[in-house]
């Protein structure tokens, strides 16, 4: 689970205006001091009274969060959460504006994708020790979990608490398969079969929905990197990608091929939310996402018509994926009242909250006593997930969270070079060639400032 600018050097985004006078509305709510993230540091105030919570993805996961505030509030009645839903499409532009502006929440939903910008502009408050001291916390959080979002953050200490990872799946509709007499798409090699065998263009029937609109490099990447077998994102150096190698150019272009041979044609616009939607009405075979959507497909189609598989494998058996953002919860420097905003996040990230949020999304808990709850035997896609991350078998491609410029590179910047892609107007190499070249560019800079 996949923002738009990542520091303040940021795209301009349209209505960035607008939203600033609103949040400009919140500030004292915020307990901002009015100098913004980088020169207000807050105080730890009473540990009573409101603080204010930004959810970064208001769209799928407010009513699980409305029950997790009451179970808070009943159990610490001094204090009282003030929920603000942002839709994930626009979070990231809105943390930007507060920063700049003044009107940052005490506490809020930070993926791993996000979080070098923000750290960067010294918006977060670090919480590595209060994790040491919390006798809720510490010990109890998946160690995977956070080292990545430590090195998502680009610096030593800890700068969100892990609450989910939400690993990439693909779904396929077992009925469709059974009456084409397909096996399931465990490899490569049979993913491509079904996606040509389901296709009926007549009947309005295909094989696979792939993602052209926000949020579709990383998919992307991670079909690519799924193929060619790749299991590193940078060369021994550290200084060039490994997005741009043949094996990755061929892979993609096998992708891309897919559209509208065996996609809609509609696909080159939809996000996540569109894509999920078109695949829930029951015309398609196969649809990549992650496990975040896994609850949408059991009320739409029940539990007896798909299944949620980790990435297909190569031939040979090697399975790589790209890591996915670990989802975490900030503790903002410029709050008024740090101790109550620790106390939520406390609360929120302990064992039977996180089993209630995790079970919501069908995400796989950071706490490892929720990790361990009946629930996710009966997610089938979240225990393989979990199975295939712990394995030891599958192989991870890091992606380079850390770099600030990461997010204005993999969507504002290349986000409509991808479509471009898949209308055949560019081609997949020299795609990969300028995103290689953007890169390499970050990475240098990033080494060059941390040295």
């Amino acid at each position: 689970m996949r923002s738009s600018t990542s520091h303040g050097r940021a795209l301009a985004t349209a209505g960035a205006a607008a939203l600033a006078a609103v949040l400009a509305l919140t500030a004292t709510a915020c307990g901002d001091d009015g100098s913004g993230a980088a020169g207000g540091k807050g105080d730890e105030g009473s540990g009573k009274g409101e603080i204010v919570f930004w959810d970064n993805n208001t769209a799928v996961r407010r009513d699980v969060w409305m029950e997790i505030i009451k179970d808070f509030e009943k159990k610490y009645p001094d204090i009282k959460v003030k929920y603000v839903g942002i839709p994930a499409a626009s979070v990231q532009s809105k943390y930007d504006t507060a920063i700049q502006g003044g009107g940052l929440p005490d506490v809020g939903g930070v993926t791993g994708s996000m979080l070098a910008g923000i750290v960067s502009q010294n918006a977060l408050e670090p919480v590595g020790d209060r994790v040491a001291l919390s006798a809720a916390l510490n010990g109890k959080l998946n160690t995977g979990m956070v080292e990545s979002v430590k090195v998502a953050g680009g610096r030593d200490d800890l700068y969100t608490v892990p609450t989910s990872a939400s690993n990439g799946v693909l779904y396929y509709r077992t009925d469709l398969f059974r009456e084409a007499g397909l096996q399931a798409p465990t490899t490569w090699t049979k993913f491509y079969e079904a996606a040509a065998k389901l296709t009926d263009g007549a009947k309005n029937q295909f094989g696979y929905t792939i993602r052209g609109g926000a949020g579709s490099i990383a998919q992307a990447l991670d079909a690519m990197y799924g193929q060619s077998g790749i299991t590193s994102f940078w060369d021994r150096s550290r200084t060039k990608t490994t997005v741009n190698d043949p094996s990755n150019v061929r892979a993609l272009e096998k992708y891309a091929g897919l559209y509208r041979k065996a996609t809609p044609s509609a696909d080159v616009n939809n996000d996540f939310t569109k894509m999920v939607a078109q695949w829930d009405s029951g015309r398609i075979g196969m649809m990549d996402h992650n496990l975040g959507s896994y609850k949408d497909h059991v009320k739409a189609l029940g539990t007896d018509k798909f299944r949620g598989l980790p990435n297909p494998t190569t031939d040979s058996g090697t399975r790589v994926q790209v890591s996915n953002p670990v989802d975490g919860l900030g503790l903002f420097r410029s709050s008024g009242n740090k101790k109550a905003a620790w106390t939520f996040i406390e609360f929120a990230a302990s064992h039977e909250a996180n089993s209630k949020w995790n079970e919501s999304a069908g995400a796989i808990p950071a706490n490892t006593d929720a990790a361990k709850d009946p629930w996710i035997q009966k997610a089938e896609p979240t225990r393989l997930a979990a199975e295939a991350l712990n394995s030891g078998s599958t192989k991870i491609v890091q992606l380079p969270y850390y770099l600030p410029d990461w997010n204005t590179i993999s969507k504002t910047a290349n986000e409509p070079a991808f479509q471009k892609v898949l209308l055949g107007k560019v081609s997949a190499k020299d795609f990969l060639d300028s995103l290689a070249d953007q890169l390499d560019t970050a990475q240098a800079e990033w080494t060059k400032r941390n040295q």
